[in-house]
């Protein structure tokens, strides 16, 4: 039995002027979810939320917040609270005043002691209590996104809008507000909607993403299922990368496709979902996850029974820590990047630009997709 929705999309159309910002959008976001929209600048997921959270009205269709339509009502009617990319805090008034902000605008408004009370409460759920003194430019940028946080959390909203909450900061410190979010959501229990251009910050937080492009819905579905059952190149290539083989299909049947090459290559991929749109001669890609190709000495033996081998050249290569990337010059393949592991480096010593190598992978671990 399906959960019931914080959210829904009926058909959603926006359209300022002659600019179509969402395009005949149906979607469904689960109650107590953390559900995303991922996509390029310009792709309608900005749009979607501000259609949440009321600030802009569908052109067509409808939006329903716990089952009810919300066409036509304010944002300051709905059940919903936003966190900004800056944060929108207000500098001449303290923590614990921009906190209760909203508390004190209510009619008729709490009591004093009620307001404090609640500020403390919020203060200790985003882990700063204590803080209600200090001035806005006081605290870090982490700091002041717990603020924010806390002021659209002591609304006990039921549903909690993220418009890139995260841009403004440095890559560590959004690693750690990322697990801060997810931690919070859980315990919080409420529905986040995050909008991210970002595709590490979708993948690591989110129970579903919705990837968005010229206002259409092209995929939803889990951070895994993406990963690994893209409906086509254009989300194998937003979600991780890929290297992709660009041909024509040979042959198809419901499990995956041959592809050949403009170089004369035929290389076989698994279609993760129904594959009826691979027709022979049908314009398609291999695509290949630079984490399942392996690199080697020549004579050295793959890992495992490779279907595909090739030897090539390394080009570049560049150290990430817990993995080394590689840009290789395969015959008959081009350019190829692999990405090993630590620990595979460790056996082989890696390998440095003008080296010779093999490379090669699994049928299996190819994705034969339509080039979308």
């Amino acid at each position: 039995m399906s959960q019931p929705s914080d959210v829904e999309f009926v058909n959603v159309t926006k359209r300022f002027g002659d600019i179509v910002a969402v395009d005949h959008v149906s979607l469904s976001v689960e109650r107590g979810a953390f559900f995303s929209f991922l996509g390029p600048s310009g792709c309608g997921k900005t749009t979607s939320l501000r259609m949440i959270a009321g600030f802009d009205q569908p052109t067509e269709g409808d939006v329903r917040l716990s089952g009810e339509s919300v066409v036509g009502t304010p944002p300051y009617k709905r059940p919903v609270n936003m966190v900004f990319q800056h944060y929108a805090l207000f500098p001449h008034l303290n923590v614990g005043d921009n906190i209760g902000y909203g508390l004190r605008q209510r009619t008729p408004q709490p009591p004093r002691a009620e307001i404090e009370k609640q500020v403390s409460e919020t203060l200790e759920l985003v882990r700063l209590s204590g803080y209600e003194n200090r001035r806005i430019w006081e605290l870090s940028g982490g700091q002041q996104q717990r603020v924010a946080l806390a002021r659209a959390l002591i609304n006990h909203p039921t549903v909690l809008l993220l418009d890139e909450p995260l841009a403004a900061l440095d890559r560590k410190l959004r690693r750690e507000m990322q697990i801060e979010l997810q931690t919070l959501q859980r315990e919080v229990g409420i529905t986040f909607i995050l909008v991210t251009h970002d595709q590490e910050e979708a993948l690591s937080m989110s129970d579903t993403i919705c990837i968005m492009h010229d206002g259409r819905i092209v995929q939803t579905g889990s951070p895994t299922q993406l990963y690994d059952e893209p409906i086509n190149r254009y989300v194998a290539d937003f979600v991780g990368k890929s290297n992709f083989f660009e041909g024509k299909v040979v042959e198809a049947d419901g499990q995956g496709a041959r592809i050949e090459t403009p170089a004369g290559r035929t290389f076989a991929g698994r279609n993760p979902r129904d594959a009826a749109s691979l027709q022979a001669g049908a314009a398609a890609v291999l695509a290949v996850r630079p984490e399942i190709i392996f690199v080697g000495s020549p004579g050295a033996g793959a890992p495992y029974d490779a279907d595909v081998e090739a030897p090539a050249v390394i080009r570049n290569r560049i150290f990430l820590g817990e993995q080394t990337e590689y840009l290789v010059e395969a015959e008959g393949l081009g350019e190829v990047l692999v990405r090993a592991p630590k620990h595979a480096e460790t056996q082989t010593g890696g390998f440095n630009p003008g080296d010779q190598v093999v490379i090669g992978w699994q049928a299996a671990a190819a994705l034969a997709l339509e080039d979308a």
